[in-house]
């Protein structure tokens, strides 16, 4: 599995820089598409193939810079998120050759470029095993996404997004070096396997854990370091988007994940506490922003914190019960945190998707301005429900099963004699019963304003449908999110040895032979196919009725009484603004607000609201103003006076010689 994926990686940088050969060709940047989304489909088949006839994964050793050997393995976590890539870039590949128009910003075979080496340094992230193979794939990953996002580079609020991400990009690199440095001894010690032998100290390890914590959720998106989330989501074109909210997100989390499995014997309560709490807050908050946005990307990069705060939330119960030994407890919460990773990739690359081709239909992305479309794009709107859907947590689809299964095995949390968790638990299970709650209002507001109702603009009239290859991309996504729906006794046998791997196996009889249902310890179970059976006969069974009812009478059409008044047209519809304006004002006190409001006695009274992050106003705001601030003096030494200049020098090269005197 390891060379076969190593192979993949670099067939993905090969046909990156074929397409950098001809960089103004769009001919050859769609058709190096097709051999990279194969790539994925390869990936993914031997993935799950891994998966199901394991064997004891082999390390690759290469040769790297300094004497130092590169080390791949594909162990059975690497295997669930090398098969969630290997999907998400078979569709997502597919979509882009179809998606990318000539005249886009960056020219094709250099957008190319960056897009096949983001694809190659997410796999290598995943295979490495030592410290600076690690690091050095994930500054690669850093810069080709960072590309990506940059891609209309022309246009000022592009510039500034890719500058947000690439500045809390390396506050995440730097943050993750302070970890692998303690971990490695000073450098001396890059093997993870080795690491693992040769814990840091109870202190040490305590502040690898916690520079972990910040470099990776930095990356994945956690509160407080979301901020460049709602910025390059937008920015970036929406096949991007769909593969940085699909898989980098996830790959951040599975980093997290790693180095927890090195430290995994000085497992602490309070890691599991901190992960829990920092899921939970991050979730809620990113469906109350979400719930308020009128811009479609803005919506899903909001919903995006969401969802990886739902699934930090289970990272964070998987290890709160391991740290008690409750290690069934551990396995069905870590099942449930991977199942929501492959279905928030399916779903949310789906509806990144599927906003690419409203946008290139429509030349439009503000839920405002749509409605409608469901007629005229069902190529697009059909596999946007199911992905809607899916992350909604509506049965039968993967986050029904996924969410379930987590709130199964927090229902029967143990007592941990410790006063301040008792508390914290049921105040995490309320927010994430609210978190579910909100996702689901959430992704009711993206589909019925965009898709259902009357157009409410003419040009929407027009609106063309996706192309052969956006469909091919948009349906093989919808077929992953309902194959986690439907099929959820595979899934988790799939996912079994991962979980294994970091909290045990689950109990026997936990997924029923057939793969179609999931036991929980509770003493429940859930199978999708009865109720999907159910549900088609009932259906079948109506429509056979309303067939053979005799007809009594002709019904009569007329157009509906409306007092007296002219029809309503399409603007009399409920909006995207007015659909979120009652939960803008029972959480008023979480949103940063400015609103205008208009006057009697202005001449041309308009109304205007402006809705900001609240972190990022009190956080990240004032920042500019203190480092000019805290730089000011330093910058009256630069007046160009050569004799500062040698009075800087003299006192330093002093201050030199008597700190060697004294060493």
């Amino acid at each position: 599995m390891t060379s076969l994926a190593l192979i993949v990686a670099t067939l993905w940088l090969v046909l990156g820089v074929l397409a950098l050969l001809r960089p103004h060709s769009m001919r050859l940047a769609r058709a190096v598409h097709v051999p990279g989304a194969l790539g994925g489909l390869v990936l993914s088949l031997a993935a799950i193939d891994s998966a199901l006839h394991p064997l004891p994964p082999a390390i690759i050793h290469l040769p790297g810079p300094a004497g130092f050997d590169l080390l791949f393995r594909a162990g059975p976590l690497a295997g669930v998120f090398l098969a969630l890539l290997g999907v998400a870039v078979f569709g997502i590949s597919i979509f882009a050759r179809g998606y990318f128009r000539p005249g886009e910003g960056t020219p094709p075979g250099v957008l190319s470029f960056a897009y096949h080496l983001f694809l190659a340094s997410l796999t290598v992230v995943l295979l490495a095993h030592d410290a600076l193979t690690f690091m050095a794939s994930w500054e690669l990953m850093t810069l080709g996404s960072y590309a990506l996002v940059l891609s209309e580079h022309d246009r000022e609020d592009i510039r500034r997004a890719a500058l947000i991400y690439l500045v809390m990009a390396q506050v995440s690199a730097l943050l993750l070096l302070i970890a692998f440095g303690i971990l490695s001894h000073g450098g001396t010690i890059l093997d993870f396997t080795a690491m693992r032998r040769d814990p840091p100290g109870a202190l040490g390890t305590s502040l690898v854990f916690l520079c972990a914590l910040g470099g990776f959720g930095a990356k994945a998106g956690l509160l407080p370091a979301h901020v460049w989330l709602p910025e390059a989501h937008p920015a970036a074109p929406s096949p991007v988007s769909a593969l940085m909210s699909g898989v980098m997100l996830e790959v951040a989390l599975y980093g997290l994940m790693r180095v927890v499995v090195i430290l995994r014997p000085e497992l602490a309560p309070w890691w599991g506490a901190t992960i829990l709490a920092l899921g939970t807050a991050s979730g809620l908050y990113g469906a109350l922003y979400a719930t308020a946005q009128s811009d479609v990307k803005r919506l899903l990069a909001y919903s995006s914190i969401e969802n990886i705060g739902l699934i930090a939330t289970a990272f964070g119960l998987a290890l709160l019960f391991a740290s008690a030994q409750e290690t069934i407890l551990a396995a069905f919460a870590f099942t449930a945190c991977l199942y929501l990773c492959l279905n928030h990739t399916a779903g949310k690359s789906l509806l990144f998707l599927a906003t690419g081709s409203v946008l290139h239909a429509t030349g439009e992305r503000n839920l405002g301005q749509l409605g409608g479309l469901l007629p005229r794009m069902p190529w697009v709107g059909i596999p946007a429900l199911v992905g809607a859907a899916a992350l909604a947590g509506i049965p039968p689809l993967g986050g029904f099963v996924a969410e379930w299964m987590l709130l199964q095995s927090w229902l029967t949390t143990p007592r941990f004699f410790a006063t301040p968790l008792d508390l914290l638990l049921p105040l995490a299970a309320a927010i994430f019963v609210l978190t579910a709650a909100l996702a689901a209002y959430v992704m009711i507001k993206f589909y019925t304003v965009a898709f259902l109702g009357r157009p409410r603009e003419s040009r929407l009239l027009s609106a063309h449908d996706a192309g052969p290859s956006e469909r091919m991309g948009l349906v093989s996504l919808a077929l992953a999110a309902l194959a986690l729906g439907l099929l959820p006794g595979a899934v988790a046998g799939f996912l079994s040895g991962a979980v294994a791997r970091l909290f045990g196996p689950l109990p026997p009889g936990a997924t029923a032979a057939p793969g179609v249902a999931v036991f929980l310890p509770s003493g429940a179970a859930y199978a999708p196919l009865p109720l999907v059976l159910g549900a088609g006969a009932l259906l079948a069974l109506f429509t056979l009725g309303r067939r053979l009812r005799p007809t009594q009478r002709t019904a009569t059409r007329a157009a509906l009484w409306s007092c007296g008044e002219a029809p309503a047209g399409p603007r009399a519809q409920d909006t995207s603004a007015g659909f979120g304006e009652p939960i803008r004002r029972v959480f008023a006190f979480v949103f940063a607000v400015e609103e205008q409001l208009p006057r009697p006695a202005d001449p041309y009274p308009h109304y205007r609201i402006r809705l900001r992050d609240r972190i990022e106003v009190l956080l990240y705001a004032p920042l500019p103003a203190l480092v000019g601030r805290l730089s000011a003096p330093a910058a009256r030494l630069q007046r160009g006076r050569l004799a500062v200049y040698l009075a800087i020098t003299f006192v330093t090269l002093a201050l030199i010689l008597i700190g060697l005197r004294w060493t």
